[in-house]
């Protein structure tokens, strides 16, 4: 079968490998299963009773809903009909919402629960143009999504096929706004093709088949999960949603996935997690433990440190790092993450502990996969982001900017072809805006963002991301912001992580009172203070931070201060803490 609209994905696996499990969600605390011949009857519902309510080809639908299967149902069944749907985030404000579904000229609206229903409510007011908001939770007043399926049942399915057959690989597929750092979201057109390519360039790298199971929790509403849903299609895996992300640790244990994606940020939670447990051992246990962490600190995959080496990480993978297997539910062959640069030392124990991680990297324009390291260990360098996807090509320009090329290179920018023309040129290369280099000549290596980098005032050009990440390494550091934009040295200003102060606190035989009284006890500043040193050993002198301040409540998406895919809005932290910045100078 020719695969070439994601669509195609659902004849494909009813042909291939028909699942009792395509989807599932726990529904009032049970997992509800949907085959894969449920997804096309309900897909195929949607679609019929979308034409009914008067959608047409490139009419605009949003969807916005945390992860669960209605989200995918509700996706195919837009795009059968040749409609592009504008997923969003749940956690973004009313002004966004307002102007994405004004820039987008949306049509009809679907939403998870009352909450998102009252907040979209407020947000479409006075819309012209908006024909329905419906909901996939029973809500009084509100129009259910079960209203679009019945509509669809009355129909007959075979009209559906010339209008899936008008749809074309180079077609509209989505339309996803990107929030950001600065200004209004720009709306990232998607074709088909796009995605398509990408599912296709990334299948020979996945260590799974038809045989197993994904746990999903990142935001379908993103391009790396959205893709991944479609690989997941593609070789059959069957796709359990979590039910939320406190949820996860739960979840892990009952579905015991094969695999499942992340941010770099959750698995840092995880080892933190991990680290607070030992510290709270005792005795051998405790030795044990500081023991087989160290080994694998020393972990990697392409160096094979000899004889003796392997057979203590044997017995430390019998002794301690079952456990950690365990935590994941027992069957994880491969972590995939993506989103942010992972820190080395977190892949390092993974792999040492037979978890595979294979980082990656991409962006919402690529859709978004570029590279990624491999799940054999001579082809995964850790420290890179791995190598060029199948049909993807990678170019480092003169100053250092990434720059790629293929048919992952989105069409464009929604209504706004200069800024389109400012990210591709003429030769039909994508501009990342991310600055790297290549290792051996194949691996990928970002070293930072080019438009974060900031020049001191001596004339220094530092790059903020690798001494963030560096800081973040430590128990006791949540969150942390690199500041220095024409001042004389870099600062940081360190959001703590509180857990992490407290079990220390509780170590040291320190009373732990208040977040806010804490940052000011001399003891506190002084362990930051060695965290801080400690981070600064192996940077040159101009880029090392000189003053540092903590701050005492966490940046969230909510407080405006992170993207929704929790990347720091640096601008937006700067204003805020503008006096705090100004007292370290």
């Amino acid at each position: 079968m020719n695969l070439t609209r994601t669509f195609d994905l659902l004849p494909h696996q009813m042909q291939s490998y028909p699942k009792p499990d395509c989807l599932a969600a726990k529904v009032n605390g049970n997992w509800q299963k949907y085959t894969t011949s449920d997804v096309q009857e309900y897909a195929n519902k949607v679609s019929l009773g979308l034409l009914q309510l008067g959608i047409r080809k490139e009419d605009k639908v949003a969807i916005i809903s945390f992860n669960r299967p209605e989200w995918v149902l509700v996706d195919f069944g837009i795009q059968q009909i040749g409609a592009i749907s504008v997923p969003m985030y749940p956690t973004i404000t009313e002004e966004d919402y307002r102007y994405i579904f004004n820039d987008a000229e949306v049509k009809a609206i679907f939403v998870a629960d009352a909450t998102l229903y009252n907040k979209v409510a407020a947000a479409t007011e006075g819309m012209e143009g908006i024909k329905e908001i419906y909901t996939f939770d029973e809500i009084h007043g509100a129009k259910n999504w079960k209203e679009v399926l019945e509509m669809g049942e009355k129909e007959n399915a075979e009209q559906l096929e010339p209008l899936k057959a008008a749809v074309k690989p180079d077609d509209i597929l989505t339309i996803i706004y990107t929030s950001g750092t600065t200004g209004n979201p720009k709306g990232v057109m998607l074709t088909h093709n796009n995605l398509m390519s990408n599912v296709q360039g990334t299948v020979p790298y996945v260590p799974v088949d038809h045989n197993h199971r994904a746990l999903s929790f990142l935001p379908l509403c993103h391009v790396f999960e959205r893709m991944l849903l479609y690989l997941y299609f593609r070789i059959g895996v069957s796709i359990y949603y979590a039910e939320s992300i406190e949820k996860v640790a739960d979840n892990l244990k009952e579905v015991k996935p094969h695999l499942f994606t992340t941010v770099p940020r959750l698995l840092e939670k995880v080892y933190d997690k991990i680290v607070a447990t030992g510290m709270e051992l005792t005795g051998v246990k405790r030795k044990l433990f500081f023991w087989a962490l160290e080994l694998g600190l020393k972990y990697d995959p392409q160096v094979d440190h000899g004889w003796w080496y392997n057979k203590q990480l044997e017995l430390a993978n019998k002794i301690i790092f079952s456990k950690w297997r365990e935590a994941l539910g027992g069957n994880v062959r491969v972590i995939v993450s993506g989103g942010a640069a992972l820190q080395p030392r977190l892949a390092r124990v993974f792999w040492s502990a037979n978890i595979r991680v294979m980082e990656g990297y991409g962006l919402t324009e690529t859709s978004p996969v570029i590279s990624v390291n491999r799940y054999e260990p001579e082809n995964n360098m850790i420290g890179t982001v791995g190598m060029a996807i199948d049909g993807v090509e990678i170019k480092i320009a003169e100053d250092g900017e990434i720059l790629t090329r293929g048919p992952h290179v989105m069409k464009g920018y929604y209504k706004k072809p200069d800024l389109t023309a400012e990210v591709i040129d003429q030769d039909n290369w994508f501009h990342t805006g991310d600055i790297g280099e290549m290792i051996q000549g194949k691996y990928l290596k970002i070293t930072d963002r080019k438009k974060e980098m900031f020049k001191t005032s001596g004339g220094k050009y530092v790059a903020p991301q690798p001494i963030e990440n560096k800081l973040k390494e430590s128990v006791v550091i949540e969150q942390v912001m690199i500041v220095g934009d024409g001042r004389k040295y870099a600062s940081a200003l360190i959001v703590p992580s509180f857990l992490g102060l407290q079990d220390w606190a509780v170590h040291k035989g320190i009373k732990y009172t208040s977040d806010e009284e804490m940052i000011k006890h001399p003891e506190v500043i002084d362990k930051f203070k060695r965290e801080v040193d400690k981070a600064n050993e192996g940077l040159a002198q101009y880029e090392t931070v000189k003053k540092f301040t903590l701050i005492p409540t966490l940046w969230t998406v909510e407080s405006g201060e992170l993207t929704p895919t929790l990347k720091v809005k640096r601008k937006a932290i700067t204003t805020n803490y503008h006096d705090v910045i100004e007292s370290m100078y």
